[in-house]
Order: structure tokens, then C-alpha cells, then sequence
């Protein structure tokens, strides 16, 4: 009997111990720690992530990133580094990851891409929240991007001429303000586009440019009395404060229109746009083509955002009294 007992108990510790040690094999590690993998023989790879600044839209995009890593049952370790807007800084979370030897370059944002490509040929990089790719010298074109960069672009080809001709139609402003970095590519490249699509419309462009994002709310006011509506393009410095540019639009009754979808969310009137998590989850797709099929960047073709919508915020298009019309084709929200 004593020897059925011992035999019993060793056979449920055997048991026990083999439940202790199972793993998820479609589970994704997000941890700057563990360098494991979370079955025995499979690799977790370690990606490097740099991010120009905190805002919804970009930590959206980093989401959908992830979030393609569980969908293909890929291990990763993210290593996740944001400059808060500082460029030096953004310099040195480039060389950082290069250093810490990363098997791919997630970089969220034209200046992370930029100083992720300056601080390396031979690590992959693939970015997204980038508007211009080719003016930003990340690509050589989107159907070749060539060298050991390639991404998703955050700017539909029909965002900013819907948006003009929507500002121009449907709420009949003639004078257009406008608060961006003049030091931020992906801004330069936008704002360009704006000022060709208004002189087709026959409308004036204001400007108002900032360095920092302190500076973001003193030069929205300097835009009031010389405008009827504001556009604020995706910009990084100017998105992170947002808030800023609301407050000031809401005192004093101006619509103010946005580049993306999040920032209808935090109090713009309307955007034509997409999400970004799904740009950043496209982007997902793309590492993965690169680390688990074995392709270089420069085989996968840069791409643009799928869908394009307008959002309008109705809680906004009250408080100015205008009537959400059927032939907007709007998602209200």
C-alpha cells in the first residue's frame, strides 16, 4: 500500500511540473527584459521601435505594429524608445538600436525614419507616419523602395484636396489658418501640398510656425481675426498639443479641421482620413514578410493608405451651429 501511495504522488508531481512548464506559442512579448523565446527552438526576435514624440495617433500605429507580430504567431521583444519631440535625441535612439545589434527598425514617424536610416544600411527598417517617403529620402519610389528601408505612408494622394475643397463648399471659408514645425519634413512636404490644392480653389493659406510644442497655442492665437477656419495637417509637434489649438478654435467659434481621424476624436470638427492603427499594422505585415519569409525591404513595395472617410464630430458641428448634411457621406461620431 506505502508503494502505491509513493507511486501515486511522484506520477501527480510529474503531472503538475508538466502543466507548469506550457507555453502560448501565439503569444507576443512586449519587454525590454526578456530575450526568449516562449517555445524551445523558436526565435524571438528583437525590434527596435523609435518614436519621434507621444501622441494617440503615432501609439496607434505602434499598437497596430504589434498587433500584426501576434496575428503571425511571430515572438518579438519590443524595445520601445520615444524622443519627446527632441531631435538629438532622436539621433541617439537610432545609433542606441544599432548598437544593441535589433533585427529590425520599427520607426514611427519621417524623423525617426530618417535617423534610423542615417544610423544604418544593414539593419531592416520599415516605417509608417510618414508622409513623403521619396522628398524624405527614405525610398527611391514606392513600387522600389530599394536599399533596406520600406514603410506605410500616413497620407491618402486625396486627403488634403477633399479637405480643401470640403473647407471651401461646405463651410465657406475663403481665408485658411494653419500651425506646423517648419523643421518637420513630413510637414513641409504637406503644407506644399495645401497651399497648390487652395490656389485651386481660389483660397488663402495663413500661416503660423512653431519649434516646440509649447509654442503651439501663442501661434494659434496669432492666427484669429485674419482667418474664417483653421486645417492642422499631421504634424507631429503641433498633434501632441492639440488641445491647445481646440481651446483656441472653441473661444473663439472657428472650425477647424484636422489631418486624421484620432484628432476628430480630441475635438476637431472633421478629417478625411484613415486610422492608424491600420497603417501601423500594415506596417506589422511588412516585418514580418522581411524577418519570417525572408524578403529585403527593397522587394516590399511602400504603400499608401487603404481607405479614406470623412469623420465629422457632432458634439463640435453643434457648438458651431452647422447642420451635418446627407451629401457629406460623413461617419458621425
Amino acid at each position: 500500500m506505502r508503494n502505491k501511495l509513493a507511486f501515486l504522488l511522484v506520477a501527480v508531481m510529474l503531472l503538475l511540473a508538466a502543466c507548469g512548464t506550457s507555453s502560448d506559442k501565439g503569444s507576443s512579448i512586449n519587454t525590454e527584459t526578456d530575450g526568449k523565446g516562449t517555445s524551445e527552438g523558436e526565435k524571438t526576435y528583437k525590434i527596435g521601435v523609435t518614436q519621434i514624440v507621444e501622441h494617440p495617433s503615432l501609439d496607434a500605429a505602434y499598437e497596430g505594429f504589434q498587433a500584426a507580430f501576434t496575428d503571425a504567431g511571430i515572438e518579438a521583444e519590443f524595445v520601445y524608445k520615444t524622443a519627446n519631440g527632441d531631435n538629438n535625441a532622436n539621433m541617439s535612439i537610432a545609433q542606441s538600436l544599432v548598437g544593441d545589434q535589433v533585427d529590425l527598425i520599427f520607426a514611427n514617424s519621417t524623423p525617426s525614419a530618417q535617423a534610423a536610416k542615417s544610423a544604418t544600411s544593414d539593419i531592416p527598417i520599415v516605417f509608417t507616419s510618414v508622409t513623403d517617403a521619396i522628398d524624405a529620402q527614405l525610398i527611391y519610389s514606392m513600387e522600389e523602395p530599394g536599399g533596406n528601408v520600406t514603410g506605410t505612408i500616413d497620407l491618402h494622394p486625396d486627403t488634403i484636396a477633399s479637405t480643401v475643397a470640403f473647407m471651401k463648399n461646405d463651410l465657406g471659408a475663403t481665408k485658411i489658418g494653419t500651425v506646423y514645425n517648419s523643421g518637420e519634413q513630413n510637414s513641409i512636404a504637406q503644407i506644399a501640398q495645401v497651399k497648390q490644392a487652395l490656389a485651386n480653389e481660389g483660397l488663402e493659406l495663413v500661416e503660423a510656425s512653431v519649434a516646440t510644442s509649447a509654442e503651439v497655442k501663442q501661434a494659434t492665437e496669432s492666427l484669429i481675426g485674419k482667418v474664417d477656419a483653421l486645417y492642422i495637417v499631421t504634424d507631429n509637434t503641433v498633434v501632441s498639443a492639440l488641445e491647445s489649438v481646440i481651446d483656441v478654435a472653441k473661444v473663439n467659434n472657428l472650425p477647424a479641421m484636422v489631418g486624421e481621424l484620432d484628432s476628430v476624436a480630441r475635438g476637431g470638427l472633421g478629417a478625411y482620413g484613415f486610422e492608424y492603427y491600420d497603417i501601423g499594422y500594415e506596417a506589422g505585415q511588412m516585418a514580418v514578410q522581411i524577418l519570417k519569409d525572408g524578403k529585403s525591404p527593397s522587394e516590399v513595395p511602400a504603400a499608401y493608405p487603404a481607405n479614406l472617410k470623412l469623420v465629422i464630430n457632432k458634439g463640435v458641428a453643434d457648438a458651431l451651429g452647422l447642420e451635418i448634411k446627407d451629401t457629406w457621406n460623413a461617419e458621425v461620431k
